[in-house]
């Protein structure tokens, strides 16, 4: 039986032009992969954004929509583009020119989880791969689009706060020379997917909450950003990284004390930026 490919909470009443959307905190592990897997059931939710779609559930409630994977993240990336196809994890898919993503094992059927620890024993076969985009790939994002094209054409822009999660030691480095380690890394392509205006506030709403805020390193932004930024339309993507440590114990994969204080935090910074996204509030539109 086919698993639904997204968990959809809408606003009630007035909504802002807010959207939220956690694409890696999927887990719905379908039996047959974790049988074709030879990572046991917690190592293969590494890569995984647990919890994220969790501590961001007070988004209806600010008025966005808060659209939510189901797929987990090993099984199939949401975060990819649909070709970004691996020859080395897929049967019968031509080698092309070089793509980082793809040679580290990332792409949108993804060969390995985080520290390249492989995820299957060989390869898939071409149809399964393209079964995953269909049944899971295209009904995101057809719907995480339709969301945009309702908020924009309803409020003249639309912001959308695509919601990630980073492991620890991924920002260990930014510690070093005395530099303090990000809390938060907001992506914004260096402003090509978002107003300057829009990830200014964003970081403002972080910062005001006490946190240390990085931008585009070491995250930029992956597809979601590329494909669905586009500040001079008015529509806004930006990436949010918040460091694991904050919620959760990375090893058991599993919510730690932080949790409920982290997501008292993100419903006040959705207060925020639903209040400056709302009718009454400034324009975010890019000129």
């Amino acid at each position: 039986m086919q698993l639904p490919a997204y968990d959809l909470v809408l606003p009630r009443g007035k909504r802002s032009r807010l959207v939220v959307s956690s694409p890696h905190s999927g887990r719905d592990y379908p039996a047959a992969f974790m049988a074709a897997s030879q990572l046991d059931a917690r190592a293969i939710r590494s890569s995984e954004d647990a919890f994220v779609d969790q501590l961001f559930a007070d988004a209806p409630a600010h008025g966005a929509p808060l659209l939510a994977a189901r797929a987990p993240r090993a099984f199939v990336d949401l975060n990819r583009a649909p070709d970004e196809l691996d020859p080395a994890v897929i049967e019968d898919v031509p080698r092309s020119g070089m793509n980082p993503r793809i040679s580290a094992g990332l792409g949108v059927i993804p060969r390995v989880v985080s520290n390249g620890r492989a995820i299957y024993r060989g390869k898939i076969g071409r149809a399964e791969a393209e079964a995953r985009l269909e049944g899971f790939w295209t009904p995101y994002h057809a719907r995480l689009e339709a969301l945009l094209t309702e908020t924009r054409e309803a409020w003249g822009e639309a912001v959308l706060l695509d919601c990630h999660s980073m492991p620890h030691e991924a920002i260990e480095s930014f510690a070093q020379g005395g530099r303090p380690r990000p809390e938060v890394v907001l992506g914004d392509r260096f402003g090509a997917s978002a107003g300057a205006e829009v990830t200014e506030e964003l970081e403002a709403a972080f910062r005001a909450e006490g946190l240390c805020v990085a931008r585009n390193a070491p995250f930029a932004g992956a597809f979601i950003t590329q494909a669905y930024g586009r500040p001079s339309r008015g529509q806004h993507v930006v990436q949010i990284e918040i460091d694991r440590a904050l919620y959760m114990d990375e090893a058991r994969v599993e919510p730690g004390p932080g949790f409920d204080p982290l997501r008292q935090l993100l419903g006040r910074v959705l207060a925020r930026m639903a209040g400056l996204a709302g009718d009454e509030g400034l324009s975010l539109a890019a000129e």
